[in-house]
């Protein structure tokens, strides 16, 4: 089996820029996109049961509830691991969303922890923290670490919270506390900060290099990341249904329009970092041309 796979759902990445083989999902794409009925999203399972890698590169954060999809997979009890900008735990319907993936990945049996590392969005404070998944929160099977920099200081005791000169102390006790454990990790892009990525969201705060030492220090204490994906590069919108569009673009910023180019060149950078640091540099037999 490949290491790696390309799912292209959406001209988010063009083919001449990786190393390993793409399949064509393009007539998925519109359908799949912010939300999609769970029957659409149980086909498409369906046709990528027995064609998948470990390591997944796939197109908008406005796909990321797939990756409840790709965590189906794992053979054994594991820890997900999200790095991205929004918490991801709305328990608003429609039931298969990006705002809401976390949601479905805890009810997969083997999935014993869901931990979103950086959200820096509104999602996770007073008042709209009320539509987040906060029984799962106190249970302790779901973990929010939110950027409370600009928060005022009582909000900065919520739980979970850190601070750029915190964090990664945090993330390293984090990372030493999952004693040895089997890790899926995440990446939405939209948790870089502007500048290292262009995406459909709101920015975040993390700079590259930050993710690259949290998926070191989570190997250098014993974990075994032992699959994973990385999304969010922006990509034109396109529908299937009026209603998704409805609620895709209401939930949307008004972001202003990047330069084509530029935003594949950073993009690109991205990914040329972001890849060999997800899957420990092992791309090998991928049947790339």
């Amino acid at each position: 089996m490949a290491c790696a796979l390309h799912l292209n759902l959406d001209d988010a990445w063009t083919r001449d820029a990786l190393p390993f083989e793409t399949r064509d999902l393009r007539q998925w794409g519109p359908q799949l996109r912010f939300s999609a009925p769970a029957r659409i999203v149980e086909a498409f399972d369906a046709e990528l049961r027995d064609d998948l890698a470990p390591f997944l590169l796939f197109g908008s954060g406005d796909f990321h509830h797939l990756s409840a999809l790709w965590a189906r997979r794992a053979k054994a009890a594991t820890v997900i691991v999200s790095f991205d900008n929004h918490p991801d735990w709305d328990v608003r319907p429609p039931k298969w969303c990006c705002g809401s993936w976390v949601n479905r990945a805890l009810e997969l049996p083997h999935i014993r922890l869901v931990s979103v590392w950086g959200c820096g969005s509104f999602e996770t404070w007073w008042p709209r923290q009320v539509f987040g998944n906060r029984r799962a929160e106190r249970e302790g099977r779901l973990e929010v670490h939110s950027w409370a920099d600009n928060r005022p200081a009582r909000e900065r005791k919520r739980r979970g919270a850190i601070l750029k000169t915190n964090w990664r102390e945090h993330f390293s006790h984090f990372a030493a506390a999952l004693n040895r454990a089997n890790v899926y990790v995440t990446i939405d892009l939209d948790c870089l900060q502007s500048g290292d990525a262009v995406t459909n969201w709101e920015s975040g705060n993390f700079a590259i290099g930050d993710l690259c030492s949290a998926l070191e220090e989570l190997r250098r204490t014993g974990n075994a990341i032992v699959a994973g994906d990385i999304c969010g590069a922006f990509s034109r919108p396109a529908y299937a249904r009026w209603k998704q569009r409805f609620a895709s673009e209401m939930d949307h910023p008004n972001l202003p329009a990047a330069d084509p180019a530029e935003r594949e060149r950073i993009n690109r950078a991205a990914f040329r970092q972001l890849w060999p640091a997800l899957t420990d540099g092992n791309q090998s037999d991928t049947g790339a041309d």
